[in-house]
């Protein structure tokens, strides 16, 4: 059967996204180990890293209020209230696999604990001057909170918006979420560059391997999600 030009459109961008998500893994896989071990030595990047903290930390209560963005009673409700929203959603759709994004996001935030915890142990890098004396900085938890929690609830509410304007609003909401509590760390003198960096990394394989999965596990489920079915009247 012959492919419209609008069925066309909505594909090749799928298509696109699977063909780069090697890179989408690989690379931040290759920065993250390429940042532990600079941490971890002592290395070139971390004096770096020092002298550019210098130049932007500036502790004020409008970074703070930034870096809460990354708390857990901040960033956690969030993704709560995303879980159950898509839940209802597609148990009203029907869908016979509802619950399975919901369950793979609730893992995936599990597992940012998980990971990130014994990673400061096993690095224990000292914290910048504006801290009291401790180890335990690299990578950031907090930023991993943030780019979890509201990347998760992201990828979940995506496929039950309608319109593009309200995709794109949604993307651009969450970006500005996790670079928000990301600029507040730094400048606020709760972290270095390097350890938001480093949390990036580590999420951002975190969240392409649940958008693959959930691409592969609910395909057969996707024309019932309301933002994906055709418009009988053929508006795009």
């Amino acid at each position: 059967m012959p492919i419209s030009a609008n069925q066309e459109r909505a594909t090749l961008p799928g298509s696109l996204a699977l063909l780069l998500a090697p890179a989408l893994l690989f690379a931040p896989v290759l920065l993250f180990a390429l940042i532990t071990w600079q941490v971890a030595a002592d290395g070139p990047l971390v004096r770096l890293d020092e002298r550019l903290s210098r130049v932007l930390v500036n502790p004020d209560r409008f970074s703070e209020l930034l870096a809460d963005l990354g708390n857990i009673p901040v960033a956690v409700p969030v993704l709560a209230l995303a879980l159950g929203y898509v839940a209802v959603r597609g148990r009203r759709a029907g869908a016979d696999r509802w619950w399975l994004p919901v369950a793979a996001a609730a893992l995936l935030m599990a597992l940012v604990p998980a990971l990130v915890v014994p990673l400061k142990a096993l690095v224990a890098r000292p914290g910048t001057p504006a801290e009291p004396p401790g180890t335990g900085y690299y990578p950031s938890g907090h930023t991993a909170t943030a780019a979890a929690a509201y990347g998760c609830a992201t990828l979940l509410l995506f496929p039950w918006l309608r319109t593009a304007l309200a995709r794109r609003a949604l993307i651009i909401l969450c970006a500005v979420l996790v670079l928000g509590a990301s600029y507040g760390l730094v400048r606020r003198g709760y972290h270095w560059p390097l350890d938001v960096v480093g949390s990036w990394c580590l999420c951002a394989v975190l969240l392409t391997s649940l958008w693959l999965f959930l691409r592969r596990a609910t395909a057969p489920d996707r024309p019932r999600c309301p933002a994906l079915e055709p418009d009988p009247h053929g508006s795009p």
